[in-house]
């Protein structure tokens, strides 16, 4: 796909002219998912673009392209040469039937060595500790379609088990550093989240899973990779959980030192979240969700909510357990695809999330309104 951008640039012809010295440029830009990247292109060759067939091989004689603008193309690898490893590449995405929007989409949000600490330090400089001057106002807090006195009141729920461990439920950004999980809480966490309940052959060749949490046509082809930082009787390192044989797949090992620095790395240097003892990478099996739907336009969006299903699953199990847990999307997907050598054309993290015991003293801001973690202040 291409996208037009603009900016500004200065010429001292438009300023002798009598204006401000500042002209209009439009760039064009090449989104290719089989190359996991934007290209800069020109106006010609996105013309030229749009004249090659995207499904059948042409002659480049017959392509009716000047050849200057051909080569450049095939030198960008947009337009392909049969029997080039980026053909080999653009096939392999197209047997994993993505649908093109979405895989744009998901090509080109991915982030690679993002250092969010550096961001927000530079964001803090430009806000001053201020937002509303440089943001406004923040829309409505609900959005009311009637007046208060045409509200129909609901009858309060009866207080119940599970009201306890949703007010329980709160997102951590204090994990202990010196206390480790036991074997049996990181067992039960990853199985009440990740863990088959059940094996059951749906029809003839179709093995399906039940598992505690819903999934798009029942296929739960999201995954978790993990990067094991404090259980007792785990070595730190990077796994794979099979979720039917309840068991770790050892993938590589890392002392304690590699193990944080990765942390880091995994969730963009939000170092209240690298502290986790248990890191988990919700990484969705693109093949085995779009072998049902095929090019079909909501398939990435359900893994997405797949994933929303999985990491409260995880806060629930977590909280139960009087444990704490997080999930961010502001990843390094590339540095995390890498570390457990996923191909992100069939395989790939939507988010991180991580579970652990809290630390007993709050250094970190936490969202506890209701007090069910840290106590009122005096």
């Amino acid at each position: 796909m291409v996208e037009p951008r603009e900016r500004l640039a200065f010429t001292l012809a438009q300023l002798a002219e009598g204006g401000n010295g500042l002209r209009s440029v439009v760039e064009w830009f090449a989104l290719a998912p089989h190359l996991g990247t934007e290209i800069a292109v020109s106006s010609e060759e996105v013309t030229a673009l749009g004249k090659i067939s995207p499904s059948r091989w042409v002659e480049s004689e017959t392509a009716g392209i000047e050849p200057a603008v051909l080569y450049a193309l095939i030198e960008k690898e947009l337009v392909l040469a049969e029997g080039s490893a980026a053909a080999a590449r653009d096939e392999r995405l197209r047997d994993t039937h993505w649908h093109p929007a979405s895989a744009t989409m998901h090509y080109t949000s991915r982030w690679r060595n993002v250092d969010t600490e550096a961001a927000e330090r530079e964001y803090a400089e430009v806000l001053r500790g201020d937002f509303l001057p440089c943001l406004g106002s923040p829309p409505s807090l609900v959005r009311e379609r009637t007046a208060a006195d045409r509200r129909r009141r609901l009858p309060a729920p009866e207080a119940s088990m599970l009201d306890l461990l949703l007010g329980r439920r709160v997102t951590c950004r204090n994990f202990s550093r010196t206390c480790a999980l036991t074997q049996a809480e990181f067992s039960a966490v990853l199985y009440r989240s990740y863990g088959a309940r059940a094996v059951d052959e749906f029809a003839p060749g179709i093995t399906l899973q039940k598992k505690g949490v819903p999934s798009a046509g029942g296929l739960h082809a999201t995954e978790a990779y993990l990067l094991v930082q404090r259980v007792d009787g785990v070595a730190p390192g990077l796994y794979h959980y099979h979720p039917v044989d309840h068991a770790l797949e050892p993938i590589r090992a890392l002392d304690a030192n590699e193990a944080a620095k990765l942390a880091r790395r995994f969730v963009a240097a939000q170092g209240y979240f690298a502290d986790a003892h248990v890191l988990v990478v919700p990484a969705s099996r693109f093949r085995r969700n779009f072998w049902k739907y095929r090019n079909h336009a909501k398939a990435y969006r359900a893994l997405i909510l797949d994933v929303g299903h999985l990491s409260q699953t995880m806060y629930l199990a977590a909280t139960e357990l009087g444990l704490a847990a997080f999930v961010t999307a502001a990843i390094n997907e590339a540095d995390i695809e890498e570390a457990f050598g996923l191909d992100p054309l069939e395989e790939g993290a939507l988010a991180v999330s991580g579970f652990g015991r809290r630390a007993a003293e709050r250094g970190e801001v936490e969202f506890d309104p209701l007090h069910a973690v840290w106590p009122a202040a005096g």
